[in-house]
């Protein structure tokens, strides 16, 4: 097999869009499912309580999807703003209960590495469910930098990444599942010195059409995470295995969430 293309440059050459795009389009909910609002509460209660209670100003939902984090948290009282890339996810969001009420005027598309917001803007900025590591190293230190900056002075950045440690230790090579009345097959393979993980995916849709992409995603470890944290101005506070908020275990957390602060008073 190939090396994966590392950059959005390199692939490119090889898709008609990134894999990005690709990939997250109308279908995708009915694929991941399981991804809905009602695990979105579940996973946005420690934050709620425990991370995002004590901040002040709004919250950005960056690269939020179909909107279910945002709505959960809305549903808190928390102040969020949702910005995405795909056009198909955040249509998707008015199939949401209560969108109408508590999205309306809330969701955006965007780029990350280049958001519509002024510096200082908010209190506490989110990036959950692997949504960073796509970009190639420059581009995501580019995010990154961006997340930083809308930020205010002692705000909170969270994001929710892979545990590199584990993904490698228990990649599966191949699988084929039924989804939805979807065929979905999936050939994963570790590149860049086991750094990044490669997923090439085809889906067979019920009328028999195909689509095809191939992700690329850069694990951070931890410390390399951290490196990239202080290139932006942001401190690490705390990193936990799951949304929970137990301890982070490098051979044994299924997630790595970072809480960090961006610098200032």
């Amino acid at each position: 097999m190939r090396d994966a293309p590392n950059t959005p440059d390199e692939r490119a050459d090889t898709q008609v869009a990134p894999w990005y795009e690709e990939a997250f389009r109308d279908d995708y909910r009915e694929l991941y499912a399981h991804r809905n609002l009602e695990a979105a509460r579940e996973e946005t209660e420690w934050l709620a309580r425990s991370i995002l209670a004590p901040v002040s100003g709004p919250v950005l939902d960056d690269c939020c999807g179909f909107g279910r984090h945002s709505l959960a948290l809305l549903e808190r009282g928390v102040p969020v703003v949702g910005v995405d890339l795909s056009f198909d996810l955040l249509r998707a969001s008015a199939e949401l209960p209560r969108a109408d009420e508590l999205l309306r005027g809330r969701l955006g598309r965007a780029d990350m590495r280049a958001l519509p917001f002024a510096s200082g803007t908010f209190g506490a900025v989110l990036n959950l469910f692997t949504s960073f590591g796509y970009l190639g190293d420059e581009d995501d230190a580019r995010a990154l930098a961006e997340m930083s900056r809308v930020l205010a002075p002692g705000g909170t950045l969270v994001m929710d990444l892979m545990n590199p440690a584990v993904v490698r230790a228990g990649l599966v090579p191949h699988s084929v599942e039924e989804r939805a009345g979807h065929r979905l097959e999936s050939r994963r393979s570790l590149h860049d010195g086991g750094r990044r993980v490669v997923k090439e995916v085809r889906i067979t849709l019920p009328d028999g059409r195909e689509r095809a992409w191939e992700e690329s995603v850069r694990m951070y470890e931890p410390d390399e995470l951290d490196a990239a944290l202080g290139g932006a101005s942001l401190a690490p506070l705390q990193r936990v295995g799951d949304f929970s908020g137990v301890p982070f275990r490098r051979g044994e957390s299924g997630r790595q969430i970072v809480v960090a602060r961006r610098a200032g008073a």
